[in-house]
């Protein structure tokens, strides 16, 4: 049944004749023709449905339609319910990041988190070319290298693992054991402790700080730069006689402005081998009886380091980028000599414990000493020298043996130059020549012996990348044997691999 507009306004004033009944009818809409319907049919699409009502202020005209159908209800419904289901999860994986976030806030501020492990290795091998080997020679050795000898092969010189790490702002640990240290010719590789101490800041900037521990005594510059670091194979003997093993136990404290802490991390960054920051002055009382020894005496050394180093940029050219480091150095306290029995090689002369220990005062003998130092950072050449003067307990031979308070005297200069980019971008080439003499005790052997050293090192260094690193080098020296005050002489080849790690 067709309706138009004339039938629609017919049927609209019927239903409002009814009184008190409710009409309702359903209209469909041709969706070619647009013509409106009040059956179905084809092309016929529901409009709705439709009646009429009273003109109450209660009543509402309602209109159902296709959106409001069950189905499209439910359909509204299951998506309302996926939306909160997903907000869900999305706050429980938000809460849950933050939770974790804040454990391990919590757990970084645990100290064993923040302990850093690095180490490095040192296999040498010493090849003699020439000198004192037979049986009826004093034989060639070194206090710097116990592999300098007769029937020696390849040796480990270093093992060493560093434990360091910044615990907070104020405290920073550091501990490092040796797995090369030796107790005889025979008996090799036993653990030792070389460092142990912490640094008590003052300041957020590490200016200032105090050095509690096992740790190196600040005398000279070679001595406090690593062996990892360093270019040649082995320390001066001059200034390392001051403090063998580099170590002692005490108090230290170290001043480094934050301008000096940049300047010597930039020379790190390029590649520059420091002696590391003992501040620009550093004072400091310590045992004096040598590293890994129990103190001997009531007395305590005393020492007093100076350095600084120099951007020349205020020259102008050349000197821009060139960096010099001057400073000076003094120690001071009493050194109670180890004692025993002792045959003088070239007189076949018995010196006896017993009668070297009647000439020893309770605190030892007194030594003092005074050191300095000039470095020209290698860019690309380098220069780098010591030396030092003073006195010390010393052995004298005459009559039956007695230590005395005696002069010394030594130092080195070594030049070097620096090749970068040597097949890739972190290999570096080093050559260098290094002379060196000394006059005066050993104070880290029996007895105190009074060596004479005289040698030339010169060799080359290999960075192949920054985990490896070869060095070969020749050398002749002129030596005192500590062991029996026999002089020694002889040409090597020295080499030596290393691995960082």
């Amino acid at each position: 049944m067709k309706f138009s507009k004339v039938h629609l306004a017919i049927l609209s004033a019927l239903a409002g004749s009814l009184s008190g009944q409710a009409f309702g009818i359903d209209l469909y809409v041709d969706t070619k023709t647009k013509q409106i319907y009040a059956e179905p049919g084809p092309h016929r699409k529901l409009m709705g449905s439709f009646e009429r009502v009273e003109d109450s202020p209660k009543r509402e005209t309602v209109s159902k339609t296709p959106a409001e159908a069950p189905e499209t209800k439910a359909e509204i419904n299951s998506i309302k319910e996926d939306l909160e289901a997903k907000t869900n999860e999305l706050k429980a994986l938000e809460e849950h990041v933050v939770a974790n976030r804040e454990d391990k806030a919590k757990n970084d501020e645990k100290w064993f988190n923040k302990i850093n492990l690095r180490g490095y290795t040192q296999m040498r091998y010493n090849q003699p070319l020439s000198g004192d080997r037979t049986a009826s020679d004093p034989e060639l050795r070194s206090v710097g290298d116990s592999s300098i000898k007769d029937n020696s092969g390849f040796a480990f010189r270093r093992v060493r693992l560093v434990f360091s790490g910044d615990i907070n702002d104020w405290l920073y640990i550091y501990i490092q054991p040796d797995f090369a240290s030796n107790v005889s010719d025979s008996q090799q590789h036993f653990a030792q402790l070389r460092d142990a101490y912490a640094d008590i800041s003052w300041d957020k900037k590490h200016e200032y700080r105090i050095r509690a521990g096992q740790s190196k005594v600040p005398f000279g510059w070679e001595n406090l730069q690593s062996s990892q670091n360093r270019i040649a194979l082995d320390r001066d003997d001059a200034l390392n006689s001051a403090v063998p093993s580099e170590r002692d136990l005490g108090l230290f404290a170290y001043w480094t402005p934050e301008s000096v802490q940049k300047l010597w991390k930039d020379l790190s960054k390029k590649g520059l081998k420091t002696s590391g920051d003992y501040g620009i002055l550093g004072v400091g009382v310590y045992n004096g009886q040598g590293v890994n020894r129990a103190e001997a005496n009531d007395d305590l050394y005393v020492v007093a380091h100076s350095t600084y180093p120099l951007d020349l940029k205020f020259l102008g050219y050349p000197f821009n980028g060139q960096v010099v480091e001057l400073g000076a150095d003094f120690i001071t306290g009493w050194f109670n000599t180890t004692t025993a029995d002792m045959t003088v090689f070239k007189t076949n002369q018995k010196i006896l414990k017993a009668d070297l220990d009647k000439t020893i005062d309770s605190r030892g003998v007194r030594e003092e000493r005074v050191g300095i130092h000039a470095i020209l950072f290698p860019q690309p050449f380098g220069l780098q020298t010591e030396w030092n003067w003073g006195k010390g307990a010393t052995l004298n031979t005459a009559g039956k043996g007695s230590i005395q308070h005696e002069d010394l005297h030594g130092g080195y200069v070594q030049a070097m130059y620096k090749i970068d980019n040597i097949f890739r971008s972190d290999g570096v080439l080093i050559p260098y020549v290094k002379w060196q003499t000394f006059r005066g005790a050993w104070k880290g052997a029996n007895n105190s012996p009074r060596t004479r050293v005289d040698e030339i090192e010169a060799g080359v260094e290999y960075q192949i990348m920054k985990a490896i690193e070869v060095t070969m080098a020749y050398s002749t020296m002129d030596r005192t044997n500590v062991s029996n005050l026999g002089q020694a002489s002889g040409d090597l080849l020295r080499m030596q691999l290393q691995w960082n790690y």
